[in-house]
């Protein structure tokens, strides 16, 4: 049941990236409709620090539950909503759902396992989030090539995920000591910023690959099929990320969205495109699971769903300032040049963050 909660995490914002097109057209085209994207990542950075509270002091079930009901009514109500100021409310609330359901399910696998198993097990969450993204992605882009508001239906699936963990799931161990007076770790910090510009750059999939796909043709079912492709090797780095060494891995993955982020801003062909997209998918697939374990060995069990909850907060705050940041540069230079700027800069970061690995050891 864990694991399938995490299906509906970090893609749940994107699903209605194939409906963007259209809903430019009727609401207009800007920044606001990118919003209906991206103000639940910032619901989500908002949050998830309360969230990481809750599922330290109530417990994780409960949270979990109630964070799925909340997911299944919040996202089907997009269908049914006519103004788009109520469309950014609904998904604001999905966003309060997601920041429980992400939090909750990484604090009880952290709880459950130790050693090589909580990593193994927290590649496989990635995993299993990215695969979300393979499922969903396409279906709401067959959806959208239909009715752009078919794909809100997709969100219905939460209900059934909640009847199954609250029928089957059992009462997390109780590894929170109410006495434990850990301070809070300080390298935390700069694990939730990079999380955070990681993801700014990466969110760039489904915020602006929509308009640069149609702009080279493509109609909404092969733009969802496209933009799930990120998440698909996204999928094959999870399931690598427990057998690789975990010295570089950092570097690697930020090194590796560069690169494909390169690839994009420099062809006008699909199908390349869509390799770049592989690429930094796969970069994308290492660096979750990686940062969720080096926060779960910093965090004493007391304070694991705070310290957890704040590399949540930061992966969906980066993806709600992804198109504010990048609106400017696709204004002055095109959606192309962003892709490529933004692959120069993330190429040499990776680079930095190799050399300076380097020169630690």
């Amino acid at each position: 049941m864990v694991l399938a909660s995490a299906t509906l995490t970090i893609m749940a914002a994107a699903i209605i990236a194939p409906s963007l097109p259209a809903m430019g057209e009727v609401y207009g085209e800007g920044v606001l409709v990118r919003l209906a994207l991206t103000i639940t990542s910032l619901a989500i950075a908002i949050s998830a620090p309360f969230a990481g509270l809750v599922a330290d002091r109530a417990g994780r079930k409960p949270l979990l539950i109630a964070g799925l009901v909340l997911y299944a009514a919040a996202g089907t109500a997009g269908f049914f909503v006519t103004s788009l100021p109520v469309l950014l409310g609904t998904r604001a609330l999905l966003g309060l759902a997601v920041g429980g359901v992400m939090t909750s399910v990484s604090a009880l696998i952290t709880d459950w396992f130790d050693g090589p198993e909580r990593g193994r097990f927290l590649g496989f969450q990635q995993a299993f989030a990215s695969l979300g993204g393979v499922v969903f992605l396409p279906l709401a882009g067959v959806l959208a090539g239909i009715d752009w508001r078919l794909p809100f239906w997709l969100y219905s699936v939460a209900a059934l995920v909640a009847l199954a963990a609250a029928t089957g799931l059992s009462e997390e161990p109780r590894t929170v000591q109410k006495s434990a007076q850990a301070g809070f770790p300080k390298a935390a910090v700069w694990i939730y910023l990079l999380a955070s510009v990681a993801t700014l750059v990466f969110y760039m999939a489904p915020t602006q690959l929509p308009f640069l796909l149609r702009d080279l043709n493509a109609g909404p079912a092969v733009i969802g099929l496209v933009v799930a492709g990120s998440t698909l090797t996204s999928v094959a780095g999870a399931l690598a990320f427990p057998r690789l060494p975990k010295g570089r891995i950092t570097a690697a993955s930020v090194a590796l969205l560069g690169v494909g982020w390169l690839v994009i801003g420099t062809t006008d062909h699909v199908l390349i495109v869509t390799a770049g997209l592989l690429i930094g998918g796969f970069g994308v697939g290492l660096v979750v699971p990686n940062l969720n374990l080096r926060l779960a060995d910093l965090a004493e069990p007391a304070q694991r769903g705070r310290v957890l909850s704040g590399l949540v907060a930061g992966i969906f705050l980066g993806q709600f300032l992804s198109p504010l940041v990048i609106a400017p540069l696709v204004q002055t230079a095109g959606i192309a040049a962003a892709f490529t700027w933004t692959g120069v800069v993330t190429t040499i970061a990776g680079a930095a963050l190799a050399l300076g690995h380097e020169e630690k050891s």
